[in-house]
């Protein structure tokens, strides 16, 4: 609702305002009444009004000195006057009127509905005022914050004319391209060098597009420069600003800033082709092992132990990987994965060389190497008697990493007569690298003359990694402590969980359940007995925190079985062992012994 407008009348007889009151009441209209000049003064600094009603003859101030007064104030100097007057008047008394400003000069007794009509004109020009300057209040504030989101938005705001000019250009456009306001307005997007040819063909058919009426909305993702010369991944949001006829006022884009997110989206790319090319290769390595230990195996009894360490050799080489992002992996990590599983005997190995790190598929391959290595020593050579010792030694010559493996105090080592599995693959390992393998049979003996190139395969180790927690291992009769044990297996991967049963199955062990999820698992912990739990590091892409705290609120043993390192578990739980993925009996067998006797055991009903 319009606020009322406002007429001042002026007359120092009460009954011609009250006459006027009586005429002029309407809606929308308020008058203001004085009975003299300083009287009307007074409510002119207080009020706006639209029109003002002057009688010329009053005591102390006429009307005319009134009106001067109102032109000399820059606050009433635009309001309107009409002069009410009942005394004849000559023509020098009227020019004196409409010299101080009056629009009209009438004599009383005055025509009611002249007056009336009168009023209402300057009544209603007073409101279309009211409503326009409202209006641009409206518009200003609009513009306000119009101006404050183009100022403070991530986006480029460029608008153009029909001749494809920059007309306006943004605060976000400066900071997004480097030029300034100044710099490019007038500009066309070629006289700026702000795309290449191949990118400014597609920008100008999306304008001249829509500056032909084509469609008043396109979005083209280009690319385009900086004033610097950096190239940027953009969006652009065309729109086409039109008129109340139709007619083309200009074209506006927002320009949006993707560079992060394409590059984000191309390392995705890049990282699921890696990864699925060492998933790839990973299963043929696997597959490749599993033909070539079948086919050089006597029988299942052979083959299992065997097929199972190098899977778990190749499996440990992989979790050095993964720790550095795949940077590489030190050899003594390698060397110190072949003790910790107990595959020889840290009394009888000596070791000695300098820190060097290699990269992933040679770290790879000679993790192979050096399990081949050990398993062999403990088959046949210097490992399979008590007094046998294993040096390894090793340094960098000529541009090759050259490590000497050393057997000796055990068997009298001869060529083989048959060329084995393992052989082959110690050779083959490193001469893919670019390497070679060497060996040397004698009274001692089997040795090995191991090399690397080390320019493409090593550089130096920059700083040293956390020590690994070493794998359990089951103690000499400490099978006996595990039957009847209940054992809840939490995994959601069906394979895995069965070959968990199989393996608790044959140690004597009871599956207490197997559950898939953290819903199941805090059911089941919650309901059932149990002595301990198997935990995966992950259930169906959810993490197990939850699970892993209501554990250790109910005093519940548990391991992480999982395929996860420790920096992907649950934090607070470094004193809980994790047994990564692939395990094996043995493995899995002496972490629940040692969790078991070391830990009370409970009852979680």
């Amino acid at each position: 609702m319009r606020d009322p407008v406002k007429v001042l009348a002026v007359d120092d007889v009460p009954e011609n305002l009250i006459a006027l009151e009586a005429l002029l009441a309407q809606e929308g209209l308020e008058l203001l009444t004085a009975a003299s000049g300083m009287e009307a003064l007074e409510l002119l600094l207080v009020h706006d009004v639209a029109l003002a009603l002057l009688d010329v003859q009053m005591p102390g101030m006429d009307g005319f000195e009134l009106a001067e007064l109102m032109r000399g104030t820059e606050r009433t100097r635009r309001v309107p006057i009409i002069f009410l007057t009942a005394v004849a008047t000559d023509e020098r008394r009227r020019f004196r009127g409409y010299e101080t400003g009056a629009v009209d000069y009438l004599l009383k007794p005055v025509d009611p509905q002249i007056v009336r009509n009168k009023v209402e004109i300057f009544v209603e020009l007073a409101a279309q005022r009211q409503e326009i300057a409202r209006q641009r209040d409206r518009h200003a504030a609009a513009l306000a914050r119009l101006k404050a989101h183009r100022d403070n938005s991530p986006l480029a705001i460029v608008e153009f004319d029909a001749e494809q000019r920059i007309i306006a250009w943004s605060a976000g456009a400066e900071r997004m391209f480097g030029w300034r306001v100044v710099e490019v307005s007038g500009l066309r997007p070629s006289e700026l060098e702000w795309l290449d040819a191949e990118h400014a063909a597609r920008f100008d058919a999306m304008i001249r597009g829509m500056i032909a009426g084509e469609h008043v909305r396109d979005m083209r993702p280009l690319c385009m420069r900086t004033a610097v010369g950096v190239m940027l991944d953009c969006e652009v949001y065309g729109s086409a600003l039109l008129g109340p006829d139709g007619s083309l006022l200009s074209v506006n884009t927002q320009i949006l800033d993707v560079t992060d997110r394409v590059r984000a989206e191309e390392t995705q790319r890049l990282l699921i082709g890696e990864l699925n090319h060492r998933v790839k290769n990973t299963l043929a390595s696997v597959q490749a092992i599993a033909t070539q230990t079948l086919r050089h195996s006597s029988g299942p009894s052979d083959f299992a132990p065997t097929f199972i360490g190098r899977i778990h050799s190749l499996a440990r080489a992989h979790s050095l990987l993964s720790s550095s992002t795949w940077q590489g992996a030190s050899l003594q990590e390698l060397i110190e994965g072949q003790l910790q599983t107990g595959t020889i005997d840290p009394e009888r190995f000596d070791t000695g060389g300098p820190m060097v790190e290699l990269a992933p598929e040679p770290a790879l391959h000679l993790a192979l190497v050096l399990h081949e290595l050990a398993t062999n020593a403990h088959k046949y050579g210097a490992l399979s008697v008590p007094e046998g010792r294993v040096g390894l030694h090793w340094g960098v010559r000529n541009g090759m990493l050259e490590l000497d493996w050393q057997e000796s105090g055990g068997p009298a080592a001869t060529p083989p007569t048959r060329r084995g599995f393992g052989t082959a693959l110690i050779e083959r390992s490193l001469k893919a690298e670019g390497g070679s393998a060497v060996p040397s049979y004698g009274e001692g003996g089997v040795a090995w003359k191991l090399s690397i190139p080390y320019a493409s395969a090593v550089r130096l180790r920059e700083e040293p990694r956390a020590a690994r927690k070493a794998i359990p291992v089951l103690p000499a009769g400490g099978g006996a402590a595990l039957v009847g044990k209940r054992v809840l297996i939490v995994e959601d991967e069906p394979l895995v969980a069965l070959e968990l049963a199989t393996i608790l199955g044959d140690a004597g062990m009871v599956v207490a359940g197997v559950v898939a999820t953290s819903a199941d698992a805090m059911a089941a912990i919650t309901k059932t007995p149990v002595d301990a739990v198997l935990l995966d590091g992950n259930l169906q892409g959810a993490l197990v925190d939850d699970v892993a705290a209501a554990l250790v609120a109910r005093d519940i043993p548990f391991l992480f079985v999982s395929g996860y390192g420790r920096d992907h578990l649950p934090i607070g739980l470094d004193s809980v062992t994790v047994i990564e993925k692939p395990f094996d009996a043995r493995t899995i067998a002496a972490a629940l012994h040692q969790l078991l006797v070391r830990t009370p055991v409970r009852d979680s009903a």
